[in-house]
């Protein structure tokens, strides 16, 4: 199929309903931005299950966002599409020298200390600037973390780093048998990104390897109630040790 002219025609569709819907017509930045975020998570849903239909269903919706906030962006006279479009072209082009220019690189790790230098170029005050605030906490643990590294702030080894989690653990520890609970918080803080960090070192993303537990956990729970209900045993009086012998039966199923 010719789809030569479908971001022309999604444009012609978003000015249409901007002009004609109810809905589309009373929409601002503020009212489409929860919106946006939960398209988002979507997609990231539709990536952990590589659910390829649903991945392209919901680049589609967040393509959409795009073109709303451009379309209300024009409207408030400050940038257009085409804008949008330009200024990452542009900024592409710029971060890789090595495709666009002379810079010589010798791999992916050089390619993203020039893409750091470049960006405090650009006026970033800080190599950790544009790690966003409102980032879950896991993922934006890795990306300080990663950011860090670009500059020479890393460890050396995976062992090294698995010294300092367990580091962190008899602190934890202390922390817990001091009694203070605002120490104890800082001290698991501190355990958690450690093992963020470990978890870079054996090349695993720490918040989708979580993601893919807790739907684990999730599928788990959900077939020991229905085990319980299959056996007309309530569920919610079962004892822990009742409840674990289910969880077994579960494992020995998968």
């Amino acid at each position: 199929m010719n789809y030569h002219n479908s971001l022309q025609r999604l444009v012609n569709i978003m000015n249409d309903l901007r002009e004609q819907c109810p809905w589309d017509k009373k929409q601002t930045i503020h009212s489409l931005r929860t919106q946006t975020i939960e398209e988002l998570y979507e997609l990231t849903d539709a990536i952990t299950e590589e659910d390829w239909k649903g991945i392209r269903e919901e680049l589609g919706d967040l393509l959409l966002h795009i073109v709303f906030y451009s379309k209300i962006g024009a409207e408030q006279n400050q940038f257009t599409l085409d804008d949008v479009i330009e200024g990452v072209a542009n900024k592409l082009v710029f971060r890789h020298p090595h495709i666009y220019s002379n810079t010589l690189v010798e791999g992916e790790e050089d390619v993203k200390k020039n893409w750091e230098k470049l960006k405090l170029k650009e006026g970033k005050k800080s190599v950790l600037g544009g790690v966003p605030q409102s980032l879950p906490a896991v993922v934006k643990a890795t990306r300080l973390q990663d950011k860090a590294k670009q500059v020479g702030f890393e460890w050396d080894t995976a062992a090294e780093v698995l010294e300092k989690v367990r580091e962190e653990m008899n602190e934890l520890q202390e922390a817990i048998d001091s009694g203070h609970q605002q120490h104890v918080e800082e001290e698991f803080g501190d355990v958690l990104f450690s093992l963020v960090n470990y978890a870079r070192f054996l090349k695993v993303d720490a918040e989708n390897a979580l993601e893919k537990t807790n739907k684990k956990f999730k599928y788990r729970f959900e077939q020991m109630e229905n085990l319980a209900a299959q056996r007309d045993l309530n569920f919610t009086e079962l004892s822990l040790l009742e409840m674990d012998a289910l969880w077994n039966e579960v494992k020995k199923s998968e």
